[in-house]
């Protein structure tokens, strides 16, 4: 008896691990799915967007690629805005999409994807629809490698609905080859990074998302101890690269070249560590950097280190590189540099956002993990709520809306473990709502904690630099969340008032079931 298509894949997915399937079906996914192993898990999203930013969370937690069944053009289409996501958190996703069976592809059959490869273009590394059935199961063991090979990123495969029931390849061995993916920058470039930094009087260095995703957190902390280099939080960075309560810690470098630059004075030597030099978002004049300093860059991708507009790029890894440079670096004694001014505690008369961010603060358990899609509330979070450890927070890249809810689902069922803690704004949760069916669905104990200022608050606030005292379309009122966690199969919570909110953490976190906290803020 000839084996399948569908058997072959199944049992490569098995090898690697990948059994947890994320998905939204159609008519032309389901043959992939029929005899559904016992071994593997199906997550249901009841939206593609929802599958996509599940998909995102679940791989940035485990570190290994996750697998993505979407439907044809339509479902492709949906999920777009997260895709566009987990293109910018560099997230290693292999997203498949049914297509119509090939005997109908010569005309126009209802639910053909007419350039299925082209769809998802640019935001995947690598996309395909294989020529033959028998060449699927070769295209999946491809489309792993692109996207576990840094910069990693999400693939696409589009599979005729036809194809599973194909006999496979005789031929093909569905048992995975080592991958082997460290990425070591030239030495005569590092080198020169030693010796520069080794030589500088007052270096600074700047982390970015890859220090977390490349598991360099203790070794950039010793880099900066050895060299008492303040250490700043790359502008837009969506992971933390180091403890936010360390005394060399600095704060979070503004997203604008000016005010950067003035946070920067005083610097001799830059030293940017997994991250673009400089993400912004606005547009400003004057120079990149302070006068009489220099840059040094280390980051996995080249075409970032390409468009870097001065200084030296490494291209390579940031554990790989720093390590190399700790074997062999040497700095004269420095003095510290003081502390990061704090601030003081805020007073729980009103139920205020620093209010809110300075409770959960306290009422977090040690282990949680953030996923975090409140912008308006993200300068209260960098002052109110410090992250101290790797892997503990995760936010969108992108600065699209949507991703954060269905990213903790994600995060929650790769880390079963660790409390789970999603901070969202009131009208980014509209976007991915359907998330919270999802979470009662897998029983997963999420604290969804939703900020109700009424609307698009920092549209509001942005708007001010175009000279707009009131932009359209910026409110978001009358909607009860707990009430629509509730529908869902969530625990629903509201908070209006400040002695209701500790009360209220604790019984999230308490909880084996998801809850949601709709927090009325002022």
């Amino acid at each position: 008896m000839s084996t399948t298509v569908r058997e072959v894949v199944v049992a490569q997915l098995r090898a690697r691990g990948m059994t947890t399937v994320f998905g939204n079906p159609g008519s032309t996914e389901l043959p992939m799915f029929r005899d559904f192993p016992n071994d593997f898990h199906y997550v249901l999203g009841l939206q593609e967007s929802v599958v996509l930013g599940m998909a995102d969370g679940y791989a940035q937690a485990t570190g290994s690629a996750a697998l993505v069944n979407l439907h044809s053009a339509a479902g492709v289409g949906h999920a777009m805005g997260n895709l566009f996501t987990a293109w910018r958190n560099r997230t290693p996703l292999v997203v498949t999409a049914g297509q119509q069976a090939r005997s109908l592809l010569v005309g126009e059959p209802f639910l053909m994807n007419d350039r299925a490869t082209e769809l998802p273009r640019p935001y995947v590394k690598w996309s395909c629809e294989p020529a033959r059935a028998q060449d699927v199961p070769a295209a999946l063991a491809r489309a792993f490698h692109v996207a576990m090979t840094p910069p990693r990123g999400p693939v696409f495969l589009s599979i005729p609905v036809d194809d599973w029931d194909r006999p496979a390849d005789p031929g093909f061995d569905p048992n995975p080859r080592p991958l082997g993916a460290t990425m070591r920058p030239d030495p005569y470039l590092a080198e020169a990074l030693r010796s520069a930094l080794d030589a500088a009087e007052r270096p600074v260095i700047v982390v970015g998302a890859e220090v977390d995703r490349d598991h360099a957190f203790d070794e950039v902390v010793a880099l900066a101890e050895r060299h008492q280099a303040r250490v700043w939080a790359a502008p837009l960075s969506p992971r933390c690269g180091f403890p936010e309560d360390h005394p060399l810690f600095a704060g979070f470098l503004p997203a604008a070249r000016g005010p950067l630059r003035e946070a920067l004075t005083g610097h001799d030597l830059v030293l940017v560590l997994g991250a673009p030099a400089f993400t912004f978002h606005v547009e400003d004049e004057g120079p990149l950097l302070p006068p009489e300093c220099s840059l040094f860059q280390v980051v996995e991708d080249a075409d970032t280190a390409a468009w870097t507009p001065l200084g030296t790029s490494l291209v390579g890894g940031v554990r790989a590189t720093v390590a190399e440079i700790l074997t062999r670096s040497s700095p004269a004694p420095r003095p510290t540099p003081p502390p990061r001014e704090r601030l003081p505690r805020v007073s729980d008369d009103v139920l205020t956002e620093a209010l809110l961010l300075q409770t959960l603060a306290d009422e977090r358990p040690d282990a949680s993990i953030v996923v975090e899609e409140a912008p308006t509330t993200r300068v209260a979070m960098q002052a109110r709520l410090p992250f101290v450890r790797p892997e503990s927070f995760f936010t969108c890249a992108s600065g699209g809306l949507g991703h954060g809810m269905p990213a903790a689902v994600g995060v929650a069922l790769a880390r079963p473990a660790q409390p789970v803690v999603a901070l969202l704004g009131d009208g980014s949760s509209m976007y991915s709502i359907q998330a919270l069916w999802s979470a009662a669905r897998e029983g997963v104990p999420v604290t969804f904690v939703v900020v109700d200022n009424g609307g698009y608050a920092a549209l509001d606030g942005f708007a001010e630099r175009f000279r707009i005292s009131k932009p359209v379309g910026t409110s978001v009122t009358g909607i009860d969340y707990a009430g629509l966690a509730r529908d869902m199969g969530c625990t629903g919570l509201t908070v209006r008032w400040p002695d209701e909110l500790v009360s209220a953490l604790r019984q999230a976190f308490a909880s084996t079931v998801p809850t949601l906290l709709h927090v009325h803020v002022h």
